[in-house]
């Protein structure tokens, strides 16, 4: 039948409707994904005063610790040669003090399948983040080595790579391995190489910026679907004294190698070493596969002072310019904010030029009654570089999660140079309980590299989790199993390796009382690679299983742990011991403790008791 011109015309705009429609659902598609909250799932890093968790980081910054010390003796330095109190004296520093891993030398080759030779070939920086992304994985609850052949990226921040003239002074020991052991791509390449990932893998040297810009290439490259996971940090070691000579002569440390951010004392920064990975997921994937959120990244942004009043010199206009950016991608309003974990290094030039950054963009929209706090943990480590901001997130991460405001050291007598008289943004001196608002408590974190580039991440606490049975909202909580032996499964490369393990989740577990031993028993079940040397505890209760821990430790036999090692990969046999039970009843415990089995038992009940003559 021949349509007419109006039945044309007609089909033409509901076929035009109907495209407008799929583009706005694309759009809004689109759109959403570019704020997907992004979430920090497992930590792992290395920070002076022994902070080699995000535990220890914490008890650091919450306690007011001050980390700062004497130059490492272990790395051939002339330190006595090296002191100068004239800022002018070639190849001399008037700074002899930071915030240095003094153990940064210790590297588990074995455990990594890496031969001695090679391994003292790798710089430190190498090493530090291979460790720290491992236990970041772990730290999510997932074994390392199931991410093989994954689409997982790693996003590595470094801005010195003086190995190379380590290696120079016994070329022919190094001879072979001087490229993948010395050179910056090779920070990032090991991590995949090593883990076998196959999504991005990048190097980002910005300076101090380095690994904020990190986490801000991962946010996108994880909202556009380049990869499915994410490592994203930074790492910093002095592996010569270039950098103490260097910053001398332009007069920028300070003497007692402190960074006082925002103090009247403030005289330059001080020297800190570390390295820090956070292993994150889209919040909707890690909500998917039950990975514990410990916070989510909301929005960031990265900007350059461009031609400023200097190469080195801070540039107040962009460092505003990023916060706005940043909250304008987060979504956040900045009032919204109320704490900022600023760049903070205790320079009489640079702290004036970020404080009133942040009075411009956090502090017109906040009254006296209700400032925003600023603080540093550069005042607490020093100034780690490049693995600096990834430093600050960690804090900011762990300061929401704890709901606590921690203090900054150093500002009591609060800089001069800093009109504070409006009150709306403060340097945090002290302790403060963070209580709940009307909206998620929310830290903003900064960066500014000497190169120019700029880094501002927004950090949210972690959202409720969203309890399918009843359609409500309840807060996370730890997982818990219902009460019975369970075992605890541990496993390292040697024996000592196994006793060291043990020892960690003793400390672990004594000053978690809350966490019941299923959660435990599940974490390392699931969450663990599979070692040759072996331990199981299994105790009737969580003090009965430290008590065994404690026996694995000291090397002394308890019946509640076994131990044993295997050579090779083991083979699984089944042992069927004849037909029917040995006593009445001996399911119904299993039954009764365990979901899956019940509802597995229950299914199969459902399928054969209509075709059998009793049930």
């Amino acid at each position: 039948m021949k349509q007419t011109t109006e039945e044309r015309l007609a089909r033409h705009l509901r076929t035009m409707d109907n495209e407008l429609r799929a583009a706005r659902s694309r759009n809004r598609e689109l759109e959403d994904r570019q704020r997907e909250p992004i979430a920090v799932v497992g930590i792992g890093c290395r920070y002076p005063g022994g902070a080699d968790s995000a535990d220890g980081l914490w008890r650091v910054v919450r306690d007011g610790q001050d980390a700062i010390g004497g130059l490492p003796v272990n790395r051939g330095w002339d330190i006595a040669g090296l002191y100068s109190p004239d800022p002018d004296a070639p190849g001399r520093s008037y700074s002899t003090a930071g915030g240095f891993l003094h153990d940064a030398d210790r590297f588990d080759a074995e455990f990594f399948g890496i031969s001695p030779r090679e391994a003292a070939t790798m710089d430190p920086q190498q090493r530090l983040l291979l460790e720290t992304s491992w236990e970041a994985v772990e730290n999510a609850g997932i074994d390392p080595r199931s991410l093989r052949d994954s689409q997982t990226g790693v996003f590595a921040g470094s801005n010195s790579q003086d190995y190379g003239a380590v290696l120079a002074e016994a070329p022919e020991a190094a001879e072979g391995y001087v490229v993948t052991g010395s050179t910056g791509g090779m920070v990032s390449g090991r991590i995949s190489y090593t883990l076998g990932l196959c999504g991005p893998s990048l190097t980002v040297d910005t300076a101090c910026s380095s690994s904020l810009v990190t986490l801000h290439l991962a946010v996108q490259a994880l909202r556009n679907r380049e990869c499915v996971a994410a490592l994203a940090g930074g790492v910093a070691v002095l592996t010569t004294t270039r950098g103490l000579t260097e910053f001398s002569r332009q007069r920028a440390l300070s003497a007692d190698g402190r960074c006082k951010a925002f103090g009247a004392a403030a005289d330059g920064f001080g020297f800190g070493e570390g390295a820090g990975m956070l292993f994150l997921e889209r919040l909707s994937d890690a909500r998917r596969h039950g990975h514990p959120v410990l916070a989510v990244i909301r929005g960031s942004a990265v900007n350059q002072d461009g031609a400023s009043n200097g190469i080195t010199a801070p540039n107040g206009p962009s460092q505003e310019r990023v916060i706005r950016d940043a909250l304008a991608a987060s979504g956040v309003p900045a009032g919204e904010v109320g704490l900022v974990e600023a760049h903070g290094t205790g320079t009489k030039l640079g702290d004036p030029i970020e404080a009133r950054a942040l009075m411009a963009a956090y502090g017109s929209v906040r009254d006296a009654g209700s400032p925003l706090w600023v603080g540093s943990v550069k005042s607490n480590i020093g100034h780690t570089q490049a693995a600096a901001g990834v430093a600050g997130v960690i804090k900011a991460v762990m300061a929401l999660r704890h709901r606590t405001l921690p203090p900054t050291l150093h500002a009591e007598e609060p800089s001069p140079e800093i009109d504070w008289s409006k009150g709306t943004v403060l340097p945090l001196t002290g302790v403060r309980d963070w209580p709940s608002e009307a909206h998620p408590r929310r830290v903003g974190v900064s960066a500014f590299g000497i190169s120019g580039t700029n880094a501002h991440l927004i950090v949210e606490e972690a959202p409720p989790v969203v309890a399918e049975t009843t359609g409500g909202y309840v807060p996370p909580a730890t997982a818990r199993m219902d009460p019975g032996p369970l075992p605890w499964l541990l496993s390292a490369r040697s024996a000592e390796a196994l006793r060291e393990q043990a020892s960690r989740l003793l400390d672990w577990t004594a000053g978690r009382p809350d966490v019941g031993p299923g959660a435990v028993a599940r974490a390392l079940a699931h969450g663990r690679s599979r070692f040759e040397h072996r331990a199981v505890v299994l105790a009737d209760d969580a003090a009965g299983s430290r008590t065994a821990l404690g026996a694995l430790v000291s090397g002394e036999e308890s019946p509640d742990l076994i131990r044993g090692e295997t050579s090779a990969p083991g083979r699984l046999a089944f042992l069927f011991s004849g037909q029917g039970s040995q006593r009445p009843g001996m399911g119904r415990e299993l039954y009764q403790t365990f979901p899956a089995f019940r509802a597995a038992f229950d299914a199969v009940c459902s399928e054969l008791d209509g075709r059998l003559p009793r049930p």
